[in-house]
């Protein structure tokens, strides 16, 4: 990496007001590493360079400010996430060639902040996946190692973190597609409360499910991101009102002597790799040296999540994915005989596999005959999730649990095992259904693999600047991952 990539958000922000490097300077050192890493990753569909630098220009003319954060931050977004003029497919050919007309909330409080969008992160079709192998253009790989996956459905965010190609990125997360790329890409990324960062512009896969969330190279970054995203929007009706906490500020806030750290069983069973299960319990190990306690909490439904999660989730695609239906939005077949005919091929050309798989299977759930079976019954254990996490966050601080049950996997080898790939997220997706927040903190290198590990934190409904705290106080403590050995 150049110096200046290889420099944390914080850092680049700081010397940015400080009028130490330029916004042009830095935006065009990132430009030049992703055309350096691009033709081994593909971490990006869309690269908008030559507005980036007008931007970057208009920026230094200007000068920076104290109320602008993100004062001349290379960014990136998932290609779910509508920006203006931007090309916003969510990596599939029914939206191909769709430009959006508006920005989202969290893109609308990037620009205010100062940040510059470099581009347009790939990821898995309509964010369904967990290897970011399902996008309709091309497949993104690892940067530690460009055999494996770099985890998914924000595979392209969590890639374009860890090269270096910028300092942030946005992701969207449903069942941990912020979380589980982060941990296998040796960034950090978080998950908010739903309710925390508005939905408005994202295109919806689980709208019950889907939260907006940042991923970045330190904890504190992560904190600087949220901060700018986070805040209520009257367009979306699940936003919620209470006001932004400053999570920079609240940093050295919760330290981890005193701290109580509740281990769920469910979570450190027999699915889990060894050198998965090691780094952690390295981390542990060093959270007790400073002083934490561990705690031994029980999820006993953990073993439902992803049979309830998959149900709810299909079922709201299902529906979200309706209108995309070659007459109100998305790709329109020509030489069509009828009205069924346009519907029919309209989207079996646009949707790939996977999508079209969670569409069918989202509909026959939401069935007349199977409603109550299924979608009725899957509801309730919902709820019985969530107040399992209330009761597990009585009686301790925060939940620490692996985010992935392995570390990156080569590419291809789920590929043709669904059923497999869905176990992939086993723990992550019942945060989701739980609707709390969630941090993904690098811990360690698998023995084996060498590839990154990542731990996730669990805190309170919108506990972010305690589950922050913690998280940069845990960091603080671990020697690193370091970066990927990219060009």
């Amino acid at each position: 990496m150049t110096d200046i990539c290889s420099l944390t958000l914080t850092a680049v922000a700081e010397a940015l007001q400080k009028k130490e490097i330029s916004a042009t300077e830095v935006t065009q050192t990132c430009l030049d590493r992703i055309a350096q890493t691009e033709p081994k990753i593909s971490a990006l569909l869309w690269i908008d360079a030559e507005n980036a630098i007008v931007r970057a220009r208009s920026l230094d003319k200007n000068g920076p400010a104290p109320s602008m954060p993100l004062f001349g931050v290379p960014v990136t977004i998932k290609d779910a996430i509508c920006a203006k003029g931007l090309a916003t497919t969510a990596a599939s050919r029914i939206l191909e060639g769709f430009r959006p007309i508006f920005d989202a909330f969290v893109v609308e409080k990037l620009r205010a902040a100062g940040a510059i969008i470099l581009g347009k992160n790939n990821m898995d079709e309509f964010a369904m996946g967990s290897t970011t192998e399902n996008s309709a253009f091309q497949k993104t790989k690892n940067p530690w190692n460009i055999n494996k996956v770099p985890g998914g459905s924000s595979g392209g965010s969590a890639a374009s973190v860890s090269a270096g190609q910028c300092f942030a990125s946005l992701g969207s997360d449903t069942g941990g597609s912020i979380r589980q790329p982060a941990s296998l890409c040796g960034c950090v990324g978080l998950k908010p409360t739903y309710g925390r960062v508005s939905r408005y512009g994202l295109i919806a896969y689980g709208s019950s499910l889907d939260q907006i969330g940042p991923l970045t190279r330190s904890v504190a970054d992560c904190a600087r991101a949220l901060g700018v995203i986070a805040g209520y929007d009257r367009r979306d009706a699940t936003s919620d009102p209470r006001p932004v906490e400053d999570y920079v500020a609240s940093l050295g806030d919760k330290p981890l002597k005193g701290t109580r750290l509740g281990l769920p069983g469910e979570f450190f069973g027999d699915g889990v790799a060894a050198e998965v299960s090691a780094a952690c319990e390295a981390a542990l190990r060093t959270a007790e040296i400073l002083g934490a306690e561990l705690v031994e909490v029980s999820l006993p439904h953990t073993g439902a999540a992803i049979a309830t999660y998959y149900i709810i989730a299909m079922a709201e695609a299902s529906s979200n994915l309706a209108r995309f239906d070659g007459v109100r939005y998305g790709r329109r077949t020509v030489d069509v005989q009828n009205l069924e005919d346009l519907y029919v091929r309209s989207r079996s050309e646009g949707f790939g596999t996977e999508v079209k798989r969670r569409i069918v299977l989202g509909s026959y759930v939401l069935s007349a005959g199977y409603y109550d079976a299924y979608y009725r019954k899957a509801a309730q254990v919902r709820r019985l999730i969530r107040d399992e996490y209330l009761a597990a966050l009585e009686r301790c601080d925060v939940i620490c649990a692996p985010v992935s049950p392995e570390t990156a996997w080569n590419m291809g080898t789920h590929s043709a095992d669904p059923l497999r790939m869905y176990l992939m997220d086993a723990y992550t997706l019942s945060l989701n259904l739980a609707g709390l927040p969630g941090l993904s903190l690098p811990v360690g290198r698998g023995v084996e693999s060498g590839m990154p590990v990542g731990m996730q934190l669990i805190g309170r409904a919108f506990g972010e600047a305690e589950l922050l705290a913690y998280g940069h106080a845990l960091e603080q403590a671990l020697p690193g991952v370091g970066y990927p050995a990219l060009p």
